[in-house]
């Protein structure tokens, strides 16, 4: 059995799969499509809400340290992703690379691990979305009943934020609802702050926006591209705007002290604040691996998969740490700590910035829609993948007929996300999908050391460099940013894994295609 668990599937299969014109996907996507498919999911609630949160609660203006350690292993892990791609250019990311070098076992557990980062990150990034969409609605003049913009549910914890309830301004009549899970918002926070607490019924913004993105991704890959790269335009107009003209306006007493002295507390302030910030500002980096989920996508995979992996990851690092520098350079760190810190700085600059406000909901609206679209693009390329392997059934690798899209497993993503964004309060999820991902890197960052070891003969077209070191720092950086999240995520992650395990166990491991043709 044990052999079974960690049988391996051919390359040269792998790749006979994705040359499979008739029941394959349709190759429209050449390097530009792929940087800007990785800067649109990258590029999102990471500018727009964790640089000001992180660094108001762990870091202060550390905080470009945090987005500097964070990118380090984003990098060490995209080079990785990068020899991958360009040697095995197959829908299933990580997925596929672990079942081509560690074992059908291993590929269950990232194809697994990886729902966490895109259907339920699809599902957190929406209900960010509705907050902003809902709040320009408000500044135009247009108030939602506060029953369809908001869950019924309501959660609270250390690690948690107050999703599901709506703080009203009461001045403005605009909605402040947190965009990502990783910084904790008490109810009696929002009242201190001059808001009152409404229940809502459904998130219907949050909703339509997931319908919307899923209609348009059965139609066409290309379609979805062409509709990315325009608001991926937007939205780095937007911050280009925001770092150039704050950068007149930076005050560099607000740098002083610019490591925070510890509060006692681990992980609160000091290096080992900056530590933590990093783990929960890697969801800000979330995406760039959504890259390789297109590889069947491509035009040239094996030379513009490793364009877009990097270029997507190097643009937004230093998008990144620009921002962070001028959010904390023209506000102080502890005044960040809102729903909507860019706003917060830009108000703080005085009224030359006041112009940019509207430009800023713009943006936000941009960049998270198009963090939705490519989180919903990239979970039913993994779904396909696993479906043609035997581990999931079959009806998640139908392709369309015309549009040569894997439609029912784009639907029932769809489906699923729409649910979980309108009903449920998954603000305890977003640090859980840090630490899915993060899992995922080390194991793909262990997939390049232990096959360049077994198979060092195999074609690469693009090779990560200085091997075993990068894979190995990557694996410690990332591995060090685990460690820095608090144990409740552990516990989650173990849950999910222990459930995923179930269902390998009695479906996947007896339907498994790779396991009948070798007689397991």
């Amino acid at each position: 059995m044990a052999n079974g668990l960690f049988l391996r599937k051919s390359i040269d299969v792998l790749m006979q799969q994705a040359d499979d014109s008739e029941s394959g996907l349709k190759r429209v996507l050449g390097p530009w499509n792929l940087v800007l498919l990785g800067i649109g999911a990258i590029i999102g609630a990471g500018i727009f809400v964790l640089t000001g949160t992180a660094a108001a609660q762990f870091a202060g203006p550390a905080i470009i340290l945090s987005f500097i350690l964070a990118g380090a292993g984003c990098l060490f892990a995209g080079l990785c992703y990068a020899e991958f791609a360009s040697m095995i250019p197959v829908a299933g990311s990580a997925y596929t690379y672990g079942y081509a070098t560690l074992g059908e076992l291993f590929a269950w557990i990232i194809g697994w691990d990886l729902i966490l980062e895109y259907l339920f990150a699809a599902s957190t990034v929406a209900v960010g979305w509705a907050g902003y969409f809902t709040a320009f609605l408000a500044e135009m003049g247009i108030t939602l009943p506060p029953a369809l913009v908001g869950a019924p549910f309501t959660v609270e914890g250390t690690h948690t934020l107050v999703r599901s309830q709506l703080c009203v301004d009461p001045s403005t009549g605009g909605l402040a609802v947190d965009a990502l899970s990783h910084t904790p918002v008490a109810v009696a926070d929002c009242v201190a702050k001059g808001f009152t607490l409404e229940h809502g019924l459904i998130n219907l913004p949050a909703m339509v926006l997931i319908l919307l993105l899923t209609a348009l991704l059965v139609v066409g890959i290309k379609e979805s591209a062409r509709f990315n790269n325009v608001i991926v335009f937007v939205k780095l107009a937007i911050v280009a705007l925001v770092i150039g003209f704050g950068a007149f306006y930076v005050n560099t007493a607000n740098w002083q002290p610019f490591i925070p002295e510890n509060t006692g507390v681990s992980g609160y302030f000091g290096w080992s604040g900056i530590l933590r910030a990093a783990g929960v500002i890697f969801f800000a980096y979330i995406g760039f691996d959504a890259v390789s989920t297109a590889a069947q996508e491509a035009k040239n995979p094996q030379r513009d998969l490793p364009i877009g992996i990097l270029g997507s990851l190097a643009v937004c690092t230093v998008l990144y740490i620009a921002m962070a520098a001028v959010m904390t350079g023209i506000a102080h760190y502890t005044t960040l700590n809102v729903p909507h810190p860019v706003f917060v700085a830009i108000n703080a600059a005085g009224p030359g910035l006041k112009w940019l406000t509207y430009f800023i909901n713009l943006g936000a609206i941009a960049g998270l829609a198009s963090v939705v679209l490519v989180m919903l693009m990239g979970q039913p390329r993994i779904f396909y993948s696993m479906s043609r392997d035997g581990l999931l059934p079959k009806v998640f690798g139908k392709v369309h007929p015309k549009f040569r899209t894997p439609y029912i497993a784009t639907i029932i993503t769809g489906l699923v996300a729409c649910a979980i964004a309108g009903v449920f309060p998954i603000g305890l999820l977003g640090e859980l999908v840090s630490i899915g991902t993060l899992l995922a890197f080390v194991i793909v960052c262990g997939g390049i050391w232990v096959l360049r070891r077994t198979s060092p003969d195999l074609k690469r077209p693009f090779k990560t460099p200085l091997v075993p070191l990068v894979p190995i720092l990557g694996i410690l950086i990332c591995g060090y940013m685990m460690y820095g999240l608090p144990l409740d995520t552990w516990l989650r992650l173990l849950i999910w894994m222990a459930l995923g395990l179930a269902i390998y166990v009695f479906y996947g491991r007896t339907h498994s295609v790779a396991r009948k043709q070798n007689g397991k």
